[in-house]
């Protein structure tokens, strides 16, 4: 079925928690694929057989070359995509948590100073600005570039002056032992520095409403570039009414047939340029003072939205096919020992310096407090001293 395939095809269930995990892990490192429930697809489910000598194993991951994956943990699958997840020592210089704007523009500064510098990056390279459909007002582009591609120039441009960098792997302490710093992958490696810089940024928050956890991956995103394309001819909510609910809702218009922005407050947030462009399109519509209530689930998929209208209390129900979530960030700083000092919303606090309340822990970008959550300023937050 799938030769001469140019994407990667994942042959799963709606039900099946590994393949959930699987499309989880293509979508964090922005590696393209193909979804095929073999549940509505008996060609599909013949083939995953075949493959299986019999056994409906899923997900079985399909790769252009031909070769297949069945069941792959996240280890498997980062080596079949060739991404480096274990560094080539274990000391360095500096040791950078975050393959953002601010992880890497730190990171090539240190290299081209002679700094043994390695960056973790759980994910894609480029952060959050790397699931941008358009950068509009990164300095130095006078046309819009993509965050992905933003996002690959950055980390060719640290790998030249001889950054060290590991996708795919997560980091789960940052410790303090003698004068120097220690860092802990979920693979149990450790890895010493003299200093640590936190880049780790932020994330978008959720609704905390029920059916939310249920339907994540399934029929509620949290990245239009990701997983847009799964919605061609069919009808999309976003929550949201900042600039990036308005950037990516504009993008979806490119599948959906028509996209819903639905705001929680009473004006959206969006700048007026970005408000323009909504405002001329007849396949988008913005609903403001509404609160998503409920996302109503039928057979492991979502049957319906239940938005509740703040000012008449009216429960009114959407049947829209898929649901994409922007309504704010969080700081991904949960992994960070308590000593650590954060503020009321968690983001890390710091001195002049970028300096954390531990020596020789720094932070830059969005996960420190005070950032303004913008690329140019979290790559002119600089190297730490080393």
């Amino acid at each position: 079925m799938s030769e001469n395939h140019q994407l990667i095809v994942v042959y799963g269930t709606t039900w099946c928690p590994d393949c959930k995990r699987s499309k989880q892990f293509l979508g964090e490192q922005r590696i393209q694929y193909d979804w095929v429930d073999i549940e509505k697809d008996a060609d599909a489910m013949a083939y995953v057989e075949q493959i299986n000598e019999g056994k409906r194993s899923v997900p079985t991951i399909v790769f252009p070359d031909g070769s297949t994956l069945v069941e792959p943990s996240n280890a498997e699958l980062a080596v079949k995509l060739g991404l480096t997840t274990q560094a080539e020592r274990t000391f360095y210089d500096v040791i950078i948590v975050g393959g953002g704007p601010a992880g890497l523009t730190a990171g090539l500064y240190l290299a081209r100073e002679k700094a043994d510098t390695l960056v973790i990056e759980k994910s894609a390279l480029g952060g959050q600005a790397a699931v941008t459909q358009a950068l509009e007002n990164v300095p130095g582009f006078d046309q819009p570039i993509s965050g992905e591609e933003f996002g690959r120039r950055l980390a060719n441009q640290a790998r030249r002056f001889g950054v060290e960098i590991l996708q795919a792997q997560t980091v789960t302490k940052v410790r303090s032992k003698g004068k120097y710093r220690e860092v802990v992958t979920a693979d149990g490696s450790t890895y010493g520095a003299k200093v640590v810089l936190i880049a780790t940024g932020s994330r978008y928050r959720r609704l905390s409403v029920p059916g939310e956890d249920e339907l994540i991956g399934i029929n509620i995103h949290f990245c239009a570039t990701c997983d847009g394309a799964f919605y061609k001819d069919k009808d999309v909510l976003v929550i949201g009414g900042g600039n990036s609910a308005f950037q990516e809702g504009l993008f979806l218009t490119r599948f959906a047939t028509h996209v819903t922005l639905v705001e929680f407050a009473p004006q959206v947030k969006a700048s007026n340029v970005l408000q323009d462009k909504v405002a001329g399109r007849d396949d988008m519509t913005v609903v403001t003072n509404h609160a998503v209530q409920e996302f109503v689930i039928a057979d492991g998929k979502l049957a319906a939205v239940k938005v509740q209208d703040r000012e008449t209390g009216e429960i009114k129900e959407s049947h829209a096919d898929g649901v994409f979530v922007f309504i704010g960030l969080s700081p991904n700083s949960g992994f960070l020992p308590p000593e650590i000092e954060r503020d009321r919303w968690g983001f890390v606090a710091t001195d002049k310096t970028l300096q954390s309340s531990v020596k020789g822990v720094f932070a830059a970008g969005d996960v420190r407090g005070g950032s303004t959550k913008q690329i140019a300023s979290a790559a002119g937050e600089g190297p730490p001293p080393h």
